[in-house]
Order: structure tokens, then C-alpha cells, then sequence
């Protein structure tokens, strides 16, 4: 019995079994998906999320400085050489001389010290101010991460629309080639026969190879497109991905009418600069109380030993001690420190204003430009596809004519050159038109 049609065939399916698990274990992603992947796993959007939870941190370190602090302290010390302390000789000696005096040790050779300090805010202005501040602060944060995971949005769906526009001119300038391959072959042919000259041979030759440099660098585009896309999406560099939506799918990105009437949401930059404003605000409060006295409460108890040697200090008497007191600070004056520092408060307040006039100013700019640009990429994708259209129609009728032998091997070689040159314009035509609407999403505050 002959095995070898059955191995052959096994080994076939088994090929073919291996090769769709491969497939199949390959991430796939559709636009939405990178969209959703690149926001969890973005290396900006990453960060802009751990800023989220400094600025909690910064909430909750102003809140502690209003609660009780408690420190406790522990001491222990060996005078090496006992400091003798001078005392008149009379009180020793009535008949000693005046103005003589002895030398007296009056500290032990060891002592150890337990102290225990509880301090109290019971009035400071900056306090609540702080706390107040460390609370907006927290809400530019989580404004400067809406911005950056904007960023991150239009970063990744331009990079997708990239990978989809160099496949699918990858795959037409495929089709060219294989176009060109059974024209060369048919050439060659009527040469043999004698129906075709040499030189109708080469220029198709000629061709052939030049469509073959552009396939090439049509697929290193494809590669860069997707690296590209996997930096914005934080996806591993070394892994392949695949990408489920095609051109197709994105019909309705071509239907703008709504989109170049919309009037737009207030965007996050303005937002980011009213909560600067605040900032500045709480900050210029924050000097202005300054010239408020401040009062704390504070206890301390400690205990006090003292010995000969150093294992009687542990075991013998502990002395203790306590304390309470108030502390109340006036400030007199600071050599105008505060005055100053309130003056630039006002300036940065003034600038803020600044600012915000000339980016609602340029907010503005941007979506005008951005409808513009949009309607402008409309009107040329929709010139493109028709040259494209008629230029494969030209090849088309060209290639007949040359098969027919009543047109030359020129027509053709010009024709799909010029098809060649309809196709890369209008996929350039289209991939401009697909970025010019996420432009404007943008410049109108929608883009998500």
C-alpha cells in the first residue's frame, strides 16, 4: 500500500491546522479596541494616571498637617571626661581667700532622657487654603490627563488610518504587478512568434521592475505604519498585530455634513487654564493671610535618669516632667516679602487672562482652518477617485487595443503609469481626508 498520498495529506492539514492557530493567536484590534488598548496602556496615559494618584497623595499630606503630630524621642549619653564647673573656695573654706575657686563635677557620667511632644494647629489661614488648593490642583490633573489621553486618541487613529492606507495600496500595487506579469508574459510570447519587437518587451520589463521597487517600499511603509501604531498603543514592539477594520469600514467617515456644522464643547485647554486661574487665586489668598498670626498647642512629658555606670542608669529613679504651652506667632514685618510675593500673584493672574483670550482666539482659528481643510480633502479625494477610475479604464482599453494589435505596447506601458500615479494620489487624497475630519473632531472639543 502506497502511504505517501496520506502522509503528504496529513502533513498538509496539519500545515494548514498550525497555520490558523498562528492566525488565530495573533492580537487582532479594531480601531475602537487600539483606541481602548492605547488609554489603558500608553506610556503618557499611564503616567497621566499616576499623577492622579500623587495628587491624592498631596490631598492627603495637607490634611495631615492639620492633625495632632506626636514624636517621642529617646537619649542616652556618657560624659567621657566630666566638665568640672568652677564654685567660690569660701563656701567651702570661710578662711580661703576671696576671688579662689574649686573645681566641682556636678553632671553624672551617664543620663538617658525619654521625651514624648504632641503639637496642635489650632489657627493657621494657610491651612484651609492649602487644602483647598491640593484639592484643585488634583482637578488640573485630572484636566491634564483628559488632554493627554485626547492626544493619545488622535495619535492612535492616525496611525491606524495609516496602516490601512499602506495596505491597501500594497495590495493595489500587487494587482499592478500581477497586471504587468501577464502582459510580460503575453509580450514575450508575441515576440517569440514574431507578432512583437524587443523594444515592447523591455519597456514592459521596465515597468515590471519599477512596480516591483514600489511594491518593496510600499511594504516597508506598512511596517513603519505599524510600528508606529504600536508605539502610540503601548503594544509590545516585538509581537505582530492585526488589524480586523478595513477601508471600507470607514464609509461614513466621508459623510461630513453634520460634522462641518457642528458648533463644538469647550475644550480641555480652557478648562486647564481656568483651574490655573484658581491656582493663582488660592495662591495670591494664601500670601494675603500670611499677615494672620498663627497659634499652636503643644505637651510634652519626659523622664530623666541619671548613674554612676551605665547598668544602675536603667534600673535606678526616672524623674518626671511635663509641659504645656501655647504658641502664638505675630508677624511684624518681612521687608515687604509678602507684598512683593502678592504682586506677581497678580500678574499671573493677569497673564492667565491673557492666555485664555488668545487660545479661545486660536480655538476658533483652528476649527475654521480645520473645516476648510476637510472640505478641501473632500473635493480632492473626490477628483482622485474619478482619475483613477478613468486612468484604469485607459489601461484597460489599452491593453485591448495592444492584445487586439491595433494599439502599441507604448499605450500600455503610459497608461499604467499613469494608473499607477491615480492610485498613490488618491489614497494620499484619502488618508488626508481621514485626518483632516479627526482634525476637526479635535478642534471642535469632540474627538474621543
Amino acid at each position: 500500500m502506497n502511504f505517501k498520498p496520506i502522509i503528504l495529506s496529513l502533513t498538509i492539514w496539519l500545515l494548514g491546522h498550525w497555520f490558523a492557530e498562528a492566525q488565530a493567536q495573533q492580537p487582532s484590534f479594531s480601531l475602537e479596541e487600539s483606541v481602548n488598548y492605547a488609554l489603558e496602556n500608553n506610556a503618557e496615559a499611564r503616567n497621566a494616571r499616576l499623577e492622579i494618584q500623587a495628587a491624592k497623595g498631596l490631598i492627603g499630606e495637607r490634611t495631615s498637617e492639620g492633625l495632632p503630630q506626636i514624636t517621642s524621642r529617646l537619649n542616652a549619653t556618657k560624659n567621657l571626661k566630666v566638665p568640672i564647673s568652677p564654685f567660690p573656695a569660701q563656701f567651702f573654706d570661710p578662711e580661703a581667700p576671696e576671688g579662689t575657686f574649686i573645681g566641682i563635677q556636678f553632671s553624672p557620667v551617664y543620663s538617658a532622657n525619654l521625651t514624648a511632644t504632641v503639637s496642635q494647629m489650632i489657627f493657621n489661614g494657610s491651612y484651609f487654603i492649602g487644602l483647598k488648593a491640593a484639592k484643585t490642583y488634583k482637578q488640573l490633573v485630572e484636566f491634564d490627563k483628559e488632554f493627554t489621553d485626547l492626544e493619545v486618541v488622535e495619535n492612535v487613529k492616525k496611525a491606524y488610518f495609516s496602516v490601512l492606507v499602506s495596505e491597501e495600496r500594497e495590495t493595489l500595487i500587487q494587482a499592478n504587478l500581477n497586471r504587468l506579469d501577464t502582459l510580460l508574459k503575453e509580450t514575450e510570447i508575441l515576440y517569440e512568434e514574431g507578432f512583437a519587437e524587443k523594444i515592447d518587451v523591455t519597456r514592459i520589463r521596465v515597468q515590471n521592475n519599477n512596480i516591483r521597487t514600489e511594491l518593496n517600499k510600499a511594504k516597508t511603509s506598512t511596517s513603519v505604519s505599524k510600528a508606529l501604531l504600536k508605539l502610540q498603543m503601548g503594544f509590545p514592539e516585538e509581537e505582530e498585530i492585526v488589524l480586523t477594520d478595513k477601508l471600507d469600514d470607514f464609509t461614513q467617515y466621508l459623510e461630513t455634513q453634520r460634522l462641518l456644522n457642528e458648533e463644538g464643547q469647550q475644550r480641555v485647554e480652557v478648562d486647564q487654564i481656568n483651574t490655573n486661574y484658581d491656582l493663582a487665586v488660592l495662591d495670591l489668598k494664601n500670601n494675603q493671610i500670611q499677615y494672620m498670626p498663627r497659634l499652636d498647642a503643644n505637651y510634652t512629658f519626659q523622664r530623666n535618669a541619671f548613674g554612676g555606670n551605665f547598668s544602675k542608669l536603667w534600673s535606678g529613679d526616672w524623674y518626671t516632667g511635663s509641659i504645656l504651652g501655647i504658641t502664638l506667632e505675630i508677624p511684624i514685618f518681612d521687608g515687604f516679602l509678602k507684598m512683593h510675593k502678592i504682586q506677581q500673584n497678580r500678574v499671573q493672574m493677569r497673564q492667565l487672562e491673557v492666555q485664555k483670550e488668545f487660545t479661545l482666539q486660536n480655538i476658533q482659528l483652528e476649527k475654521f482652518q480645520a473645516r476648510q481643510n476637510l472640505i478641501n480633502s473632500l473635493q480632492e479625494l473626490e477628483v482622485q477617485e474619478e482619475n483613477r477610475d478613468l486612468a484604469l479604464e485607459v489601461f484597460n482599453m489599452a491593453k485591448i487595443k495592444y492584445q487586439e494589435g491595433v494599439g502599441s505596447n507604448l499605450e500600455v506601458v503610459e497608461a499604467d503609469a499613469t494608473l499607477k500615479e491615480a492610485e498613490t494620489n488618491y489614497f494620499s487624497a484619502l488618508y488626508d481626508t481621514f485626518i483632516a475630519r479627526v482634525d476637526l473632531e479635535k478642534a471642535l472639543g469632540i474627538l474621543k
